[in-house]
């Protein structure tokens, strides 16, 4: 076998291949004696029908399933032999299948980038901390008890956080615009459900009270037709309801199914949850950080193979996510666009920390594969048979390694980083990374 490599633009690389044409004859020569001894046909006894019989009638179709499995084979066998590591499946074109001619075919594929890591103690990043106080755990309740808030209607005017009933109709330049109008409308005061300036305009109204406001949609506003344009909604005030909050007692406590009959044991609790909660906030923001710093500092070539590979996993989590396991929906019909910066940023990770991982001989620790399978398991009410459920099942198993893995190479980097620990308030540090990135670029902006 013949090979030679040809490297066409970045990770493609072109691979000739040519196979001796005594190796394809050798191959079709067995699998017709394989035929001639098993298969039956009409007129000959079993195992006696004349090779060329079989050659005569299904020599074509056994030759093609030849050359493909040869193919397969001198492909993967050239690949060892190039010490090439390619990045998803080979397009194949055959250049020369011609019986009693050698094998030629031309595999284009992408391999997999050479990474050569920076050094990470350049990196600087920034390592929250937080205590969960009294007071946080006293608003907790208190946004817990507003989940479970009932309403009542009262006669003063309207204040934030109150419920009103209203019809409403809304109208740009004078015309009615759709989707501008509802009629027994329930609108919570201060929940930023409406568009700015229309629930500020309803603070201090009455039952039986006509309104009109004066707004402008937002220049973001997800309807093109309506993007900037200022608008007058005409408003009738049907009712106003303020919210009852429940009572602290074991029917509400069983609400979020916690055993409790004391408020203490109900706090103690809850501020077990906002632990845990904080924990792995505090953790995967760290996480991400350290991440973004590697991919900043190493700038590599990425496959499309591996990208186009992830998109279609996005694809698959999307549909699942928000059309539930039994969807009708094809993955495929939602745009590539959609996924093809993240597909792309999470094939660079994992890239950068396979290496890392390699590079360090990082495995995955056993003890904290089992600590992270208790803490797991802790949120269930029977945490013993889960952890045997998890130990048993080496697919979560294998998960839930990769994911310590991933903590291991996280606290590698930070070993080597310049680390600045900053001590920040519960609401703060249980912020998405991603909500602090934007209000930091809103207040940029201002």
């Amino acid at each position: 076998m013949q090979v030679s490599v040809e490297t066409t633009s970045g990770l493609e690389r072109q691979m000739t291949v040519t196979v001796p044409a005594e190796r394809i004859d050798q191959d079709v020569d067995k699998q017709v004696m394989q035929q001639a001894r098993t298969r039956r046909m009409d007129g000959f006894r079993p195992g006696k029908i004349p090779a060329k019989v079989i050659k005569r009638m299904y020599g074509d179709a056994i030759r093609y399933d030849v050359l493909n499995r040869v193919v397969q084979e001198s492909f993967y066998k050239a690949v060892q032999q190039e010490e090439l590591k390619p990045a998803g499946g080979p397009s194949i074109d055959l250049k020369n299948d011609k019986e009693g001619e050698d094998l030629q075919f031309v595999a284009t594929f992408e391999v997999y980038p050479e990474v050569a890591l920076a050094d990470f103690s350049a990196a600087e990043i920034e390592k929250q901390s937080a205590e969960i106080k009294d007071a946080d755990i006293d608003q907790m309740i208190e946004t817990l008890q507003k989940q479970q808030a009932g309403w009542s209607e009262v006669e003063r005017a309207a204040e934030d956080g109150d419920r009103v009933k209203i019809d409403f109709e809304g109208f740009i330049d004078g015309e009615a615009f759709e989707g501008g109008k509802a009629e027994g409308h329930d609108l919570v005061l201060g929940s930023n459900s409406m568009i700015p300036g229309f629930e500020s305009g309803l603070v201090g109204v009455k039952a039986g009270d006509e309104l009109e406001l004066d707004v402008t949609f937002p220049e973001e506003y997800h309807a093109e037709n309506l993007k900037g344009k200022p608008a007058k909604f005409k408003v009738k005030v049907q009712s106003v309801s303020a919210s009852e909050l429940p009572e602290l007692n074991a029917e509400f406590f069983s609400k979020f199914g916690i055993e409790e009959t004391e408020v203490d044991g109900f706090r103690a609790e809850v501020r077990k949850n906002m632990e845990r909660e904080l924990k792995n906030s505090l953790k995967s923001k760290l996480k991400e950080q350290v991440f973004n710093k590697l991919v900043e500092l190493n700038s590599i070539d990425v496959p499309a193979a591996l990208i186009d590979e992830e998109i279609d996993n996005l694809r698959r989590q999307a549909v699942q996510q928000f059309g539930g396991p039994n969807a009708q929906i094809d993955p495929n019909t939602l745009p590539k666009e959609m996924f093809e910066e993240q597909a792309k940023r999470r094939v660079v990770v994992g890239l950068l920390v396979q290496e890392v991982v390699q590079s360090n001989e990082i495995k995955a620790d056993d003890a904290r594969v089992q600590e992270t399978i208790a803490e797991m398991a802790e949120t269930y009410q029977e945490p013993a048979q889960v952890i045997e459920y998890y130990n048993s099942n080496e697919q979560i198993l294998n998960q839930i390694r990769s994911m310590v893995l991933e903590d291991q190479v996280v606290d590698h980097l930070l070993a080597s980083a310049k680390v600045e620990e900053t001590e920040v308030s519960y609401e703060e540090a249980i912020k998405p990374a991603q909500q602090v990135a934007q209000e930091a670029e809103t207040e940029a902006g201002e």
